[in-house]
C-alpha cells in the first residue's frame, strides 16, 4: 500500500507538490525560527550570568531592593567570611565577588588640568588572583584591544570607544572620581594598562573594569562589596537548581536580622530577565502554533482542489468495493508521506540556514546604541538536538489535520449513486 501511495504521489505531481512545498517551507521556517530565539534566550542569559547577574547572587536585603542603582551604601559586609561559607556550603559553584560602581573619569594633561572628562559605569573583579574564574567568564583575553590586562595594583582597563572619545591609551593617568561607601567624596589615580571591546554596546560605551582590591581601597569599602556571584562549574543555568539553592540559603539566614543580612537571587529574579525569557518562549510556542494552523489550511484547501480532480477516481475505488474508511486512510497515508518527507527536505534546508546564522550571525549594533540589556552585538541562532526533530511537528500536524479536514468529503459519497454519477 505505502508503495503504491508513493507512486500515485510521484507520478501525479498536480497532487503532491503543493503540499510538499507548503511542507517543507513551513518545516525550513519553524527550525531557523526554534534556533535563532534558542540562540537569542542562550546569548541573553549568558551575556547577563557573566557580566551582570550570575546564575544566583547574593546581597544584602536592602542592595538587593535597589539593585539596579547599585548602591555601594548598603553592601555586604564581612565578605570574606560569607565567601568562606558559600564555598564550604555549596562547593559545586563557583563563587567570585564584585563591586559596581559609578563616577567621573578626569584626564589630566601635562600639568595636571583636566583635559577630558566623560561618565563612567565601573566594574571591579578579582583580576589578580590565579584562581579567578574572571578572566574567562569576562573573556579579557580577547578582549583587549590595546595594551595589556592590568598585572599591578593600580591599573585599570577603559573600553576602547570610551578611551578613544577620552583621548587615552595605555600607559595614559586616569582619575576616578566618585563617592565612598559612607558617603564621602573619592578621588584616586589609576593608570591605564589597556582597552577592551566587549561587543555588547552596554558596555563598550563607557566601562571601567578594575581590580577589586583596588576599588575597595579607593571607595573605602575594606572587605566589604556590593555582590557576590555564583556561577556553575559547567556554564549551564538551570533554573530549577538555582531557585532551590537560593530558597535553602534565604532559609538558613531567615533569622539573621536587619537590612544588611545576606539574600539569594536568581538570575531570572533580577532586573525583569524572567519575564523577557518567559516572553521569547511565548513568542516561539506562538510562531509554532500560527504556522501549523496555515499550513493546515493550506494543505486542507489544497486537499479539496485535489479531491474535485480525484472526483471520479474515489467513486470508482467505492464502486470496486474499497469502503470508505480504507479510502479515508489511504488519504491520511498520502499525507503521512507528504509530511515525512517534505519534513526531512525542510529541516535539512533549516539546519543547513541555522547553522550558517550560528557560524556567522547577525550584527544588530545599529539597534542596540541606547540599550541597556547586556546583549552582544551579533546575535547568533544555536542549534541544538531538537533543532533536528522540532520541524517534523508542524510538518506532519499540519499535513495529518490538512488531510483530514479535506478527506471528509469521501464519506459523503452515495455507493448507490455511483452508477448515475458515472452516466452522467
Amino acid at each position: 500500500m505505502i508503495r503504491f501511495l508513493l507512486k500515485g504521489l510521484l507520478r501525479d505531481r498536480s497532487r503532491s507538490l503543493l503540499p510538499f512545498l507548503t511542507v517543507v517551507l513551513g518545516s525550513m521556517l519553524t527550525v531557523v525560527g526554534f534556533s535563532w530565539i534558542n540562540g537569542a534566550i542562550s546569548t541573553i542569559i549568558e551575556s547577563s550570568a557573566k557580566f551582570t547577574a550570575g546564575h544566583v547572587k547574593v546581597m544584602s536585603r536592602a542592595y538587593a531592593a535597589e539593585a539596579d542603582q547599585a548602591p555601594n551604601d548598603l553592601a555586604l559586609m564581612g565578605v570574606g567570611a560569607l565567601l568562606d561559607e558559600l564555598r564550604r556550603d555549596h562547593p559545586g559553584l563557583v563563587w567570585t565577588p564584585r563591586v559596581k560602581f559609578g563616577g567621573l573619569i578626569d584626564i589630566p594633561d601635562e600639568n595636571g588640568e583636566t583635559r577630558a572628562q566623560g561618565p563612567a559605569a565601573g566594574l571591579a573583579v578579582d583580576l589578580m588572583s590565579p584562581a579567578s574564574p574572571e578572566r574567562a567568564l569576562l573573556n579579557l583575553d580577547k578582549a583587549v584591544v590595546r595594551g595589556r590586562l592590568p598585572e599591578r595594583p593600580g591599573e585599570i582597563l577603559l573600553s576602547d570607544g570610551f578611551a578613544a572619545r577620552l583621548g587615552v591609551g595605555p600607559g595614559s593617568t586616569a582619575t576616578l572620581i566618585g563617592a565612598t561607601m559612607y558617603g564621602g567624596m573619592a578621588v584616586h589615580n589609576f593608570t591605564v594598562s589597556g582597552t577592551v571591546h566587549f561587543g555588547i554596546t552596554a558596555m563598550d560605551r563607557g566601562a571601567i573594569v578594575a581590580d577589586i582590591a583596588d576599588v575597595q581601597a579607593a571607595l573605602d569599602m575594606e572587605d566589604a562589596a556590593g555582590e557576590i556571584l555564583g556561577f556553575e562549574r559547567d556554564s549551564l543555568y538551570r533554573k530549577r537548581e538555582a531557585a532551590a539553592l537560593a530558597a535553602a540559603f534565604n532559609g538558613a539566614h531567615a533569622g539573621d536580622e536587619g537590612e544588611f543580612a545576606p539574600e539569594m537571587v536568581t538570575l531570572h529574579e533580577q532586573g525583569g530577565l524572567g519575564q523577557t525569557l518567559d516572553f521569547a518562549s511565548s513568542i516561539y510556542s506562538l510562531m509554532m502554533v500560527m504556522f501549523i494552523l496555515v499550513m493546515s489550511i493550506v494543505l486542507w484547501n489544497a486537499g479539496l482542489m485535489g479531491s474535485l480532480r480525484r472526483y471520479g477516481e474515489f467513486g470508482i475505488r467505492l464502486a470496486l468495493g474499497e469502503d470508505h474508511g480504507r479510502l479515508y486512510r489511504s488519504l491520511i497515508g498520502e499525507g503521512a508521506i507528504i509530511g515525512l518527507l517534505g519534513s526531512a527536505v525542510g529541516t535539512a534546508l533549516g539546519l543547513g540556514a541555522a547553522y550558517y546564522l550560528q557560524t556567522k550571525g547577525l550584527y544588530i549594533g545599529s539597534m542596540m546604541k541606547n540599550a541597556s540589556m547586556l546583549i552582544t552585538d551579533v546575535l547568533r541562532a544555536r542549534v541544538t538536538p531538537a533543532s533536528y526533530v522540532i520541524g517534523f511537528i508542524p510538518g506532519l500536524a499540519a499535513t495529518f489535520l490538512g488531510k483530514a479536514a479535506s478527506g471528509i468529503g469521501v464519506y459523503k459519497r452515495q455507493t448507490s449513486v455511483l452508477a448515475k454519477e458515472f452516466e452522467s
